[in-house]
This record gives C-alpha cells, sequence and structure tokens, in this order.
C-alpha cells in the first residue's frame, strides 16, 4: 500500500476559489507522539459496534459528509453557536447519528494522549473499523493518518456540496469531480449504500409524483415499488425509514450492485447509475465481490484524502463539537 499520500487539494465551489492545502498523510502519523492510538480507536468503535450494528452505516455516512464539505477536517462534528450555524445543522446531515459515540472514542484517547490525535482522524479510523468488524480479520482500507481539524463548519457549505439523493447523473459526475473524484469513484463510493437506511422523504417522490403529474418513476422496480408504498404512504412522511439494499441492510458486502441492476436502487441517485454506459460498466465489475472490496479500499483513501489540514494549519480539537 502507499506510505504516503501527498495531497494539493484546491476546492471551487460556484467558481469561488477555496483554500488550498498542500500537506501529507501517512501511515502510522501516531505512532511515536500517541503509539496506542489507532488500537484505543479500534478497540471502543469494535466495543460499541457489537452492541450496535447501525452503527458502521452511521459512521461512514458521517466520514463521506464530512469530506464532501471543507474536506476531511471534522467540520461536520462541530455544533451551532449562537453566532454560526454548523454543517450539522443543514438538512442533509438532520438525519446523521453517532456524534455521542465519536465524542466517547475521542475522550478515551484523550486520556491516554491529550491534545494529539484529531477528531478527523478519530472519524476516519472509527469509519474503517466500523465497517470491518464483523467483515474481515483485517481493515478493509488503510487510513493514513496526520489530518487536523477546522475551526470552520457553515451550514451554507453543506447544502451546496453535499450529493443530493435526487441528483441525476451528471449532476453526481460534477459534484464528485469537484473534490478529485471520477466516476469510477462515484461508482463505488455509492456502493455504501449496501448498508444502511433512507428516509422516506428522500426517496417517495419516486413513489408518488415522480414529473409532478402523481405518477411512480417507471425505472423503478414496479414489486418493489409497491413494497415501498407500503412503508412510506405519503409523500409527506419524513420519519419513516427502509433499508437501502432489501436483504441485506446491515451485511457490507457487494449486494447493493446486485439490487441495483434488478431496478432496486432506492433513490435517483442509485438509479442515475445505471444511465450510463461508462458506470453501468462499473457496476458490472463490482458485481464480482473481489473486485468491489479492492476498489471501495482505493476510493475510500482517495475520498478520505480530499483537503485534509495538516502540518500546522486547523488544529487539534480537545472536544470534537467545539472548537478549542
Amino acid at each position: 500500500m502507499r506510505r504516503q499520500a501527498l495531497i494539493l487539494v484546491c476546492m471551487v465551489v460556484f467558481g469561488v476559489v477555496g483554500t488550498c492545502h498542500g500537506g501529507s498523510l501517512k501511515k502510522g502519523f501516531y505512532n511515536n507522539t500517541c503509539p496506542n492510538a489507532e488500537a484505543i480507536i479500534k478497540n471502543v468503535t469494535e466495543k460499541r459496534v457489537a452492541s450496535d450494528p447501525t452503527l458502521p452505516a452511521r459512521f461512514l455516512r458521517m466520514h463521506f459528509h464530512d469530506c464532501f464539505v471543507r474536506g476531511c477536517d471534522a467540520s461536520v462534528l462541530l455544533n451551532s453557536t449562537t453566532n454560526n450555524t454548523a454543517e450539522k445543522d443543514a438538512i442533509p446531515n438532520l438525519t446523521l447519528a453517532g456524534f455521542d459515540v465519536i465524542d466517547d472514542i475521542k475522550a478515551e484517547v484523550e486520556k491516554k494522549c491529550p491534545n494529539v490525535v484529531s477528531c478527523a482522524d478519530v472519524l476516519a479510523l472509527a469509519a474503517r473499523d466500523a465497517v470491518s468488524f464483523k467483515v474481515s480479520q483485517t481493515p478493509l482500507w488503510e487510513v493514513l493518518t496526520g489530518r487536523r481539524d477546522s475551526r470552520v463548519s457553515r451550514i451554507s457549505e453543506a447544502l451546496a456540496n453535499l450529493p443530493s439523493p435526487f441528483s441525476n447523473f451528471t449532476t453526481l459526475v460534477q459534484n464528485f469531480a469537484n473534490k478529485g473524484l471520477n466516476v469510477q469513484d462515484l461508482v463505488v463510493l455509492s456502493g455504501g449504500h449496501t448498508i444502511g437506511v433512507g428516509h422516506c422523504n428522500a426517496f417517495s417522490n419516486r413513489l408518488y409524483n415522480f414529473t409532478g403529474n402523481g405518477d411512480q418513476d417507471p425505472s423503478l422496480n414496479a414489486t418493489y415499488a409497491t413494497f415501498l408504498k407500503t412503508q412510506c404512504q405519503s409523500l409527506s412522511d419524513n420519519t419513516t425509514f427502509v433499508v437501502m439494499d432489501p436483504g441485506s441492510g446491515l451485511a457490507f458486502d457487494n449486494n447493493y450492485y446486485v439490487t441495483l441492476k434488478q431496478n432496486k436502487g432506492l433513490f435517483q441517485s442509485d438509479a442515475a447509475l445505471l444511465t450510463n454506459k461508462s458506470s453501468r460498466d462499473v457496476v458490472d465489475k463490482l458485481l464480482d465481490s473481489k473486485e468491489f472490496f479492492k476498489e471501495f479500499a482505493k476510493s475510500m483513501e482517495k475520498m478520505g484524502a480530499i483537503g485534509v489540514l495538516t502540518g500546522n494549519a486547523g488544529e487539534i480539537r480537545n472536544k470534537c463539537y467545539v472548537v478549542n
């Protein structure tokens, strides 16, 4: 595996150039300053996952939502203040969960090594360790470390940068390209939908009002749509949720692509992957389980390096929900 990843990311959002950070992440960044950091994070994460099997999906989604806004800098973990509404309170993030567990993991690390390990690294490692638990004897992907924590978190940036479940293929490709990710990464990372749930209001338009005429999305498997209507009985339902990968909602595997090929992708953004030949070709390749795990590892390592703060940029937060 790569021992070191050099990062130079400049993000452009709506034509405005953001901050560029050059620096490096590396394997074992804390070997000298906190040699047990990764073991502590792994142990605490696995204990919590053992009692709550929904955490892998929650941490994976939280890590994704963190990296797509300002880069992987733990900005998604910050609470809003009197003078600022944070990313956490943006509509796409209101269904994130597990913040309290990340805080607990960070607290355990702080007991051994105060002011050393960033919240951004805690989240990246916890996501990997949670998903790997019960799936593999070894980590499913490598997490290089050395990230630092942002002092900034803005609701407007979450709304501008997070891919929408209503997006078409062209929009998704642009969302991912803005972060230095390609079509391969888009299809591979969408495979994370093999675990976790989707709330009705993120897809019920496909059931009841797809084109504004009270119609159903014709690309959605009719039998699956009938089932979904028994769970989500109106467009106004914003509390009910269903598993994103029918029959495999807690198992991290490549079944997402099997169901996708059956036109059972839950969101429009899932179905969009079948509307382009290049993405369909990737879907077909990922029907091979070994290929999926190999490519997922590559894309997660890529995603985990988006816009990272390193060196003297940012800070090492004492508590993940508030700046120092």
